[in-house]
């Protein structure tokens, strides 16, 4: 009997046990849900989560799958290895949340918070101040090389800057005074992103809501072409949730720019088809100038002026008008400057010019008549010069390409793209695409440009039967009407055997060399060690200039002593002093003007009386004119690398 008291007394106790334990989860359970459902209340008052993104939200919103990774418009991505754990985050629509208002707009201009400043540390910072939080030291200073390194760009100086802030007018005064209809197209824009920083991308976003007319804007449709980092995922669902008009679609495969914009644009709702770069910052009345020119004719492809927000300092640069986009025969963009637009016509400061090109920055395009003309190559992957094919297909297959200049957006301006290609070789079999899709006979110039696309093409062939059947049934121009009717300041090259190619000197066995850069540049030449890919090719042509680098425009030329690469005259006729004559029996390079022969001395070999300013590329020497001798550092001899067939 004690034993069976004893073990009914044991089994009371924990019974008891266990219901002081139901009864403590039961009152826990209730806590927290009177706590997320006052959080629900709190954030429908202040929607989104904080500037720093969190790394788990625990009530994510519900979730529509609306494609699956068979979805055919994915068949042309890149395989590449999965993310461990999708979950939610696979191809998915996240739609906003009905009812809900925009986060409230931050009024001024550039707020940066500094921290360990001595002051209030919500107080605004004016534009001169930005520069300054780049200057922080110690752990401030490790923490922006690390963002650069991430990124491309200062995420430290980013995170600091209001989502909502408002750019320093930079239109000209007659756009202000611009009247536009009522009845303009809806748009989407279209933004994509891989592992973009939270800040950059959300301030685009804002940018767009906070500057676009409501009702002209259809929707912000953002693409996720498989981001990796952390806060891209349920964190970013919780925060587009929030925001009235913003989808959000993410893809299982990387894409790369066309493939993700080409998805976009299958899931868009908008008449006129808006594709902005996922770090931008929009000036206010951006949209409307280009809706309205796009309107006037559906064929129309355009594109706002392209302002820079420095990489660094997150300051805003205006873009002086005029400007075009153009690209050289590697295939490499640039924007351009445009001076002689104006010297024709004074009143241009308000109207659009044709441009033979766009960037990939902002681009809007009619959504049927980009259906139509071919959309994006599918072929082109990744990233790089899918600007360019579209560029020449729409010109070709006609439609017409403008830069609007009453319309302004920036463009964060990196120091250097945040990641790898899986295939280092990518963006030149992008290039080959274009050679040989659209550039005919000419492609021979570009593979000479670009010796590694050449060696490319001799082992494999890329398949553009599709791009070449498309651009049979559009009846598209061929690239001699391109080059002679829409681009006809592009210099064609005459690359006469002997005469083109790497210019090597004999004595000291390097090549004439000029550092690149973005677009043509005037400076000293010098020599350098012989690259091989053909980005030092030069071509003496039957005027006697010697036509540097793969545009054609820059000119060999003296100042003094010392040679220099000057722009090239526009009209036929050129001057003695950039006159060349090239003497094969001793391989002597002479000046025609001051008859003086190409040689190659050592830095600070040169005297006085030429330039001071040395180029710190330079490997071997200087390149200077010196009175004309049999010594091996005045021998030169041009060096085609490659012989394309049908050259």
């Amino acid at each position: 009997m004690r034993l069976w008291g004893r073990a009914a007394a044991v089994r009371r106790k924990m019974l008891c046990l266990w219901l002081l334990l139901l009864g403590f989860t039961l009152v826990t359970l209730a806590l927290s849900d009177l706590f997320n459902s006052q959080r629900r209340d709190h954030s429908h008052q202040k929607p989104g989560p904080p500037r720093r993104p969190l790394q788990r939200i625990p009530n994510a919103p519900d979730l529509e799958v609306i494609v699956d990774s068979r979805d055919p418009a994915l068949e042309l991505g890149v395989d590449l290895a999965p993310l461990k754990s999708l979950q939610e985050d696979q191809l998915l629509f996240v739609p906003s949340a009905q009812g809900t208002k925009n986060l409230p707009q931050k009024k001024g201009s550039y707020k940066v918070l500094l921290p360990g400043a001595n002051k209030d540390p919500r107080a605004p910072v004016t534009h001169g101040e930005i520069g300054k939080v780049a200057q922080l030291e110690g752990m401030e200073g490790e923490l922006e090389l690390s963002a650069v390194q991430k990124y491309g760009f200062n995420e430290v100086v980013s995170e600091r800057i209001s989502l909502h802030r408002r750019l320093p007018e930079a239109r000209h005064p007659e756009c202000l005074g611009e009247q536009y209809s009522e009845s303009l197209p809806s748009a989407s824009v279209v933004i994509c992103f891989h592992d973009e920083a939270w800040s950059t991308l959300l301030r685009t976003v804002h940018s767009v809501l906070d500057t676009a007319p409501k009702q002209h804007l259809q929707e912000v449709l953002l693409v996720d072409d498989l981001s990796q980092h952390g806060h891209m995922k349920s964190v970013l669902s919780e925060y587009v949730s929030h925001l009235e008009g913003v989808r959000l679609i993410r893809s299982t495969k990387r894409l790369g720019v066309g493939g993700c914009h080409t998805l976009g644009a299958a899931r868009a709702a908008g008449e006129v088809l808006v594709f902005m770069d996922s770090h931008c910052e929009c000036q206010k009345g951006w949209l409307e100038p280009l809706l309205e020119r796009v309107a006037q004719d559906r064929t129309r492809v355009v594109s706002p002026i392209m302002d820079v927000i420095d990489w660094q300092t997150f300051q805003y640069n205006a873009t002086q008008w005029p400007v075009r986009g153009v690209f050289d025969w590697r295939l490499d963009f640039y924007w351009e400057s445009y001076p002689q637009l104006q010297d024709k016509d004074p009143d241009s400061a308000v109207r659009p010019v044709q441009s033979p090109a766009l960037g990939g920055g902002v681009v809007a395009v009619d959504r049927h008549f980009f259906q139509s003309v071919g959309a994006y190559d599918p072929g082109m992957l990744l990233w790089g010069v899918e600007q360019i094919e579209l560029s020449i297909r729409v010109w070709s297959c006609g439609g017409t390409m403008e830069v609007v200049p009453c319309s302004r957006v920036a463009h964060l301006d990196r120091h250097h793209l945040p990641y790898r290609f899986p295939d280092q070789e990518q963006l030149q079999r992008n290039k080959i695409r274009i050679a040989d899709t659209w550039m005919d006979a000419y492609r021979k110039i570009f593979y000479r440009r670009d010796t590694l696309a050449h060696f490319i093409r001799q082992s494999e062939s890329p398949n553009i039967t599709e791009r070449l059947r498309l651009k049979r049934s559009l009846g598209c121009r061929n690239f001699h009407w391109y080059l002679t009717t829409v681009y006809p300041q592009l210099y064609l090259p005459q690359d006469r055997p002997t005469l083109s190619g790497e210019l090597y000197n004999v004595g000291t066995g390097s090549c004439a060399d000029y550092p690149r850069g973005p677009g043509p540049q005037v400076g000293p030449m010098n020599a350098a060690p012989c690259s091989g890919t053909g980005s030092q090719h030069c071509d003496l042509n039957s005027e006697f200039e010697v036509r540097w680098g793969p545009m054609g425009a820059l000119c060999m030329d003296a100042s003094g002593e010392r040679v220099i690469l000057s722009p090239c005259p526009a009209h036929r006729t050129t001057t003695s002093r950039l006159q060349w004559k090239f003497i094969k029996l001793s391989g002597q390079l002479v000046h025609q003007q001051s008859q003086l022969c190409l040689e190659v001395v050592k830095e600070g070999g040169f005297t006085q009386s030429g330039p001071r300013d040395v180029n710190t590329h330079a490997k071997t020497g200087a390149l200077l004119l010196r009175p004309c001798t049999h010594q091996p550092r005045q021998q030169w001899h041009f060096e085609q690398l490659v012989a394309p067939k049908g050259a």
